[in-house]
């Protein structure tokens, strides 16, 4: 792979005009008086779009007498050098997302840990944890999410670890590729609906051992790197609510198997990573009738599932990637998929102005690839553990206990 120079705008040197916009609580044509009045100075890096301001100096600004603060408290203040959305772009420390997305994930992973990406990088997983982790999913009843087995898993791995509660870095890098590589392995020995038990050479990738947790179906080269791919492009995106709760839970020195399950615990919300599965359920109702399924929707007055989003006004890069890669594929299955989606997705954005974002593409994988119903979900957990990681790394860095946004008394009040 043929490394891009990395960006020096990220988010812990340098801020764009909207971000500081909003750490001053201001608006950005009044970043522009500054500049005219010489109490900001802009500045302009080969290769970015628009002014850059030093973040030190917005911390300065922010910090003086009478400067306006925006509302929100602690969570103003998170910085990181982790990933950056930047003109419909998303970068991994200032590399494009799209150019790691061939790259095996662990190496993305340790990339996201580390800064560096190494040549080769291997997750192996803890047989013990592995087989308690399998029988413990074993007591679940048999229509138990892929999801719900991970969270089991995440508390089984952090349960057998006496050594959790050592947050130093050096541990945290012996501990989270071992983790991943156990919840992964974890949900290939356990029981399912679908799913019979195998047994994966421990010498493959994440997503081959993944791929025998998903489908019963002979793995493919095209649809091992597709499912790859995906793990790397949903790995992080900046400070999403799961990846919030991570945050606030490092904050507190709660280890990395309890950050994880806070993480875990918030991306479970129907706003966040179920949001595949709404997806995924609206493509299954479509396939045959992708407008008259769009007609049902829209008749109702719902939401057609993922399409727009809050950070990108165009393409949603991520699902770029992946839709292309499934368009490539040319088994019927897929192309049926295929081919249903792109009738909504044509639809949409000539009658709506939306365009499909990662929920929908990771639906049209999972339909394309023939993997189960709640695949999504679990791919969408799998991957962003690796984002967390990286949080929880760059927050145990930082001042313990500094999230206290403080509340909005609106109840009763009392008597005096």
């Amino acid at each position: 792979m043929t490394r891009q120079k990395p960006l020096r705008h990220d988010g812990r040197d340098y801020l764009t005009t909207a971000q500081v916009a909003r750490r001053l609580g201001v608006k950005e044509q009044t970043i522009y008086a500054y500049v005219s009045r010489g109490v900001l100075v802009s500045t302009r890096i080969e290769g970015i779009v628009g002014s850059l301001f030093a973040a030190d100096e917005i911390e300065k600004l922010a910090d003086r007498d009478g400067a306006r603060r925006a509302p929100g408290g602690a969570v103003e203040r998170i910085r990181t050098q982790i990933t950056l959305q930047d003109n419909g772009v998303l970068y991994y420390r200032g590399v494009s997302a799209a150019e790691l997305a061939t790259v095996d994930f662990e190496r993305v992973a340790q990339f996201l840990w580390t800064a560096d990406l190494p040549e080769h990088a291997h997750f192996r997983s803890d047989a013990a944890v592995v087989a308690r982790a399998a029988r413990a999913s074993e007591s679940l009843p048999e229509n138990a999410r892929l999801v719900d087995r991970l969270r089991m898993s995440v508390d089984v791995a952090g349960v057998c670890d006496p050594l959790r509660f050592d947050t130093e870095a050096q541990s945290i890098a012996r501990s989270a590729p071992v983790l991943i590589a156990s919840v992964v392995d974890g949900l290939v020995g356990g029981s399912g609906t679908i799913i019979p038990k195998l047994t994966v050479s421990p010498k493959a990738t994440v997503a081959e051992r993944l791929w025998s947790a998903l489908t019963p179906h002979a793995p493919d080269p095209h649809g091992i790197a597709t499912l790859n791919s995906a793990l790397v492009l949903l790995a992080d995106h900046d400070l999403a609510a799961s990846t919030l709760a991570v945050r606030m839970a490092a904050s507190t020195r709660a280890n990395l198997y309890a950050t994880i399950a806070a993480g875990l615990g918030v991306m479970d919300g129907p706003y966040h990573g179920a949001a595949t599965s709404r997806a995924y359920r609206f493509l299954d109702a479509a396939v045959e009738d992708p407008l008259g399924a769009l007609g049902v929707r829209l008749r109702d007055g719902e939401r057609i599932p993922g399409f727009g989003h809050v950070i990108y006004s165009n393409e949603d890069p991520r699902a770029e990637f992946l839709l292309a890669r499934m368009r490539d594929r040319s088994d019927p299955r897929a192309t049926r998929i295929v081919a249903a989606a792109q009738q909504i997705i044509d639809h949409m954005a000539e009658r709506r102005d939306l365009l499909p974002n990662s929920d929908f593409a990771l639906a049209v994988v999972a339909h394309g690839l023939g993997l189960r119903p709640d695949a999504p979900e679990a791919i969408f957990a799998i991957a962003r553990m690796a984002g967390w990681v990286a949080h929880a790394l760059e927050e145990y860095q930082e001042e313990g206990l500094r999230f206290r946004v403080p509340g909005v008394y609106t109840g009763v009040r009392p008597h005096r």
